[in-house]
């Protein structure tokens, strides 16, 4: 039931060539089809080199380096994560504009000049791939670090005596073991960057997404709406088997048993250190620091904006969408994993597997193919039972909020509660069972106490997804049903920048409160 719910959106975009479209299709496809895919490679290929050059640097010189600062590095370099790609649009709109916030401070030091024409202006393509990289990147950092932590010492030292400079162990042995886990992270960014919404809208970078939710907003055309979403998936489909398909059969793991050495950290000193300081404390300014001050000044130069702001109102929204969603994925995970570990069953684990595909699935396309399904269903099915229309239950209200984010963050609990349940030895369940336990007893008494962790994690990663999340909750929200990321975009999308800064300063606090407590678990040694 799982995978036929996450099944949905997938047939139901495919079936999508067989539906009839407006003649807005034909207009788009004479006109700006071919910049909206133009585009979004452009858009991926920038972001992608991006946050490869910033999360494996990032990773690289506090995994194999000593210098001033470096346990401070290892966890707040992750703060990223709390900053949306289209907040950090805001900002970086706001310091650099005419008479912005760069304007002010050039004013204030050097007295009245016209500084605008000095000051660079980050807007359109540019302005995207810079916000979107500096809130991603952290995908990258993340599992390469892990990577270059556990990867063999011996390797390292062999290369050393072959007389490999420190560059060329890096290109030749460091970098090509971490592939996987660099491939994996910057699949994550793809994903990311192209089910972007919020900034590419901001900047006026027209785009599959954009195009998707101006097809089904602006010109009221859910078929043609889900056909672009055929071709974004399709495009994230290719990107999957390219990368497969260059792997061909190389290994990177070691294929006998050794113990794994240690690496020494190399104590930097002289500029080396500070070189390697001033890059970590860059990186840090730039994606966490600088928008979070941004819209702090914001803030205390406008407190009206703030008073005017409903925080409970919104605080109460979020936390609700937060706390329903967790538990139903949670729920569903745990029952998902315990009945493929309790019935042994293939079928089951490649349902389990498929289940987890909708994290692959842009949130534009997930929220657009799931009202076109509800409609379908309710005109088609329901019309026939000759029962009362069900669309107001779950389009529009909290329930489909729901049932959409599920969709969309289920490979977040599924794998979650999976990792966790791997290293439960299946003795361990024999013998509970040969000491009389039922399977419930078992579950309750042994698997839930040893998965707590897990748990905690999951509900934790959740958590910031949905904060974070936008076009999701914009398309599916109840009327009047606000969260500081809708208010935050709606107030931007009204070139009201100032108002949007108390909202987006909340969202940045509890999803940082959130990322905190998550990397005690994600960066232990």
């Amino acid at each position: 039931m799982i995978s036929f719910v996450v099944a949905i959106p997938i047939v139901t975009v495919f079936s999508s060539f067989f539906e009839t479209t407006s003649n807005y299709s034909y207009i788009l496809k004479d006109t700006f089809l071919y910049d909206y895919i133009f585009n979004s490679i452009l858009l991926l290929a920038g972001v992608l080199i991006l946050t490869f050059l910033i999360g494996v640097g990032c990773a690289y010189i506090v995994s194999f380096y000593k210098f001033p600062a470096v346990n401070f590095f290892k966890w707040s370099l992750i703060l990223s994560f709390a900053v949306p790609a289209y907040i950090y649009a805001y900002s970086l709109t706001a310091f650099f504009e005419n008479y912005g916030t760069a304007f002010s401070i050039l004013k204030g030091v050097f007295g009245e000049k016209d500084y605008n024409s000095l000051i660079p202006k980050f807007d359109g393509m540019i302005g995207a791939i810079i916000s979107i990289s500096f809130s991603l990147f952290g995908y990258v950092y993340v599992l390469t670090r892990a990577s270059f932590h556990y990867q063999s010492q011996n390797l390292i030292d062999l290369g050393k005596n072959l007389g490999f400079s420190k560059k060329k162990s890096f290109f030749k042995i460091i970098l090509p073991s971490a592939r996987p886990a660099i491939v994996a992270g910057l699949s994550l960014v793809a994903m990311e960057t192209l089910s972007d919404f919020g900034s590419v809208s901001f900047f006026g970078v027209s785009t599959l997404t954009t195009g998707i939710y101006n097809a089904w907003t602006s010109f009221d055309d859910l078929a043609l709406a889900n056909r672009l979403s055929f071709y974004l998936l399709i495009f994230i489909l290719g990107l999957f088997i390219l990368e497969n398909l260059s792997r061909k059969k190389a290994q990177y793991h070691t294929p006998v048993k050794e113990n794994i050495k240690s690496k020494p950290l190399v104590l930097l000193t002289g500029y080396k250190s500070f070189l390697a300081f001033s890059f970590c404390f860059f990186i840090f300014l730039i994606s966490f620091l600088f928008p979070v001050l941004q819209m702090l000044y914001w803030t205390i130069i406008f407190p009206k904006h703030f008073m005017d702001l409903n925080i409970i109102k919104l605080l109460f929204n979020t936390i609700l969408l937060v706390v329903l969603s967790s538990l139903v994925l949670i729920f569903l995970a745990f029952v998902s994993n315990y009945g493929s570990r309790v019935s042994k069953s293939k079928l089951l684990e490649i349902l389990t597997t498929f289940s987890i595909s909708g994290y692959a699935i842009p949130g534009v396309i997930l929220a657009v193919a799931f009202i076109s399904f509800i409609s379908w269903f309710d005109n088609n099915i329901v019309s026939l039972l000759e029962i009362k229309t069900i669309k107001p239950i779950f389009i529009g209200s909290i329930l489909g909020l729901v049932f959409v984010y599920f969709i969309r963050f289920y490979s977040l609990a599924c794998n979650g509660i999976k990792s966790g349940y791997l290293k439960i030895n299946y003795s361990i369940d024999e013998s509970s069972y040969l000491l009389g336990y039922s399977k419930l007893k078992t579950f309750t008494n042994i698997h839930l106490p040893y998965l707590k962790n897990s748990v905690l994690l999951i509900g934790i990663l959740i958590s910031i997804e949905i904060i974070k999340e936008l076009p999701i909750t914009l398309i599916m929200r109840p009327f009047n049903f606000e969260t500081f990321a809708t208010t935050a975009y709606i107030y931007a999308s009204q070139d009201l920048l100032e108002a949007a800064a108390a909202p987006s300063l909340f969202l940045i606090a509890i999803a940082s409160f959130f990322i905190l407590v998550t990397s005690r678990y994600i960066l232990k040694d």
